[in-house]
């Protein structure tokens, strides 16, 4: 995807709960199923080095969190970052990023959003709670999930949102009491506690629209809900329109890279929004075929892209420039020095052109994905990531080291 690209990113991605999800059979989302467990063969070693090279000190603090707490969530942090990196890239300067996560490595993630966008760029903890879910006899119940919400920059856009909070005490009707109309419903002009308010009632009772605050209530999706597809971790439609109409507008571009189930294509779609959805399970895009159909309405005409998208706002090398290798190699050596990428080497008529990131793991004909190694560096690599050729080099350099040599008697 080309950078600047999405006004809104809203990810639910795994958890790293230690638990497999499945859908249950007769669902909607039945054959549906993945893991939330971590380990490090679930990394993508391709965008490796981009970490160590651009973010050294959060590849530190990565690395440190295999001995604060395991392995696996060094994996998944790891894995996270991987795409929290790529989606700063294509979030536009005036965009919203909220990441959906729960206790079990909110405050991980944090620090790595907190370096990724930049500390001022927090916004909020959003504390999502609802009913539903189990009670537990050795801790409190766990009734709610966290939103980091996170702007790219001062600029970015913010609409204000209202939500129902319902009152409680002794109400004194005015006698120029009258009942209006506004885009909320129907509503009263009311004394309350000295101060006119608009007072609204349903089914729980009186309330007054306020502004949002950092807390939601909003329901879980239920077991006889209409909104259920039986997607293990389906959100409910309430918080996802909320976020969309709080940071975006009509016209906007919604990107969720963990679409599940669709929800947040729904909103999208409902409330007049652009929207892209990735998800490695082939079952969703079936739902949100079907979710667009049916709950969306009048949606039909689907992209399915099942292909690797190629960029557009880069350089990308023409076919004269591909065949002419020794214009390339001139224009790398001018760039970025003529030396081995890798290992630092300077004889330059020995450098030969080769790419950071395989072909075969997506890598482009790109200058960006160029680079110049050396004879013996380049057959090491092979069709591998850089990251396998640096390590190969650090033990190579420790041996090195540590060679022990005799000199000839006097």
């Amino acid at each position: 995807m080309n950078s600047e690209s999405v006004d809104l990113i809203y990810l639910d991605p795994p958890f790293n709960s230690k638990r497999f999800y499945s859908a249950p059979i007769g669902s909607k989302a039945a054959g549906t199923s993945f893991k939330d467990m971590w380990a490090w063969k679930d990394v993508d070693e391709a965008y490796l080095e981009r970490m160590v090279n651009d973010y050294p000190y959060l590849v530190q603090f990565v690395e440190a969190v295999e001995m604060l707490h395991s392995k696996p969530m060094m994996a998944y942090l790891t894995y996270m970052t991987q795409r929290i990196l790529e989606m700063h890239r294509i979030l536009k300067s005036t965009g919203s990023f909220y990441l959906h996560c729960d206790a079990t490595s909110s405050h991980y993630l944090k620090i790595v959003c907190d370096r990724v966008f930049g500390k001022g760029n927090f916004l909020n903890e959003i504390v999502w709670c609802y009913r539903t879910g189990g009670a537990s006899k050795k801790f409190f119940g766990r009734k709610h999930d966290i939103l980091l919400f996170y702007s790219k920059s001062k600029k970015h856009n913010f609409n204000v949102q209202k939500e129902r909070s319902y009152l409680t005490g002794q109400l004194r009707h005015s006698k120029k009491n009258k009942t209006l109309t506004d885009e909320n419903g129907q509503y009263q002009n009311v004394l309350f506690s000295k101060t006119n308010i608009k007072l609204y009632k349903d089914e729980r009772g009186y309330y007054t629209m306020t502004s949002c605050r950092d807390y939601w209530n909003i329901d879980a999706v239920g077991r006889t809900s209409k909104e259920r597809t039986g997607y293990p971790t389906q959100k409910p439609l309430a918080l996802l329109r909320r976020v969309v109409e709080a940071s975006s507008n009509k016209g906007d571009v919604v990107l969720d890279p963990f679409c599940g189930c669709a929800t947040a294509m729904v909103a999208a779609q409902q409330l007049g929004r652009k929207w892209i959805g990735i998800d490695v399970e082939e079952k969703s895009a079936e739902l949100v075929m079907e979710r667009l159909s049916d709950d969306a309405g009048l949606f039909s005409d689907f992209i399915h892209m099942r292909d690797v998208p190629v960029r557009t706002d880069i350089e990308i090398t023409d076919i004269v420039d591909v065949k002419n290798k020794k214009r390339v190699k001139e224009k790398l050596g001018k760039q970025y020095g003529k030396v081995c990428n890798a290992c630092g080497m300077s004889h330059y008529e020995n450098l030969e052109i080769d790419h950071v990131v395989p072909k075969s793991k997506g890598g482009q004909d790109t200058y960006s994905n160029y680079q110049l190694l050396c004879g013996n560096c380049n057959r090491t690599k092979g069709d591998r990531p850089m990251d396998y050729l640096m390590d190969k080099i650090t033990k190579r350099e420790k041996l090195l080291r540590h060679k022990i040599t005799f000199g000839k008697k006097a």
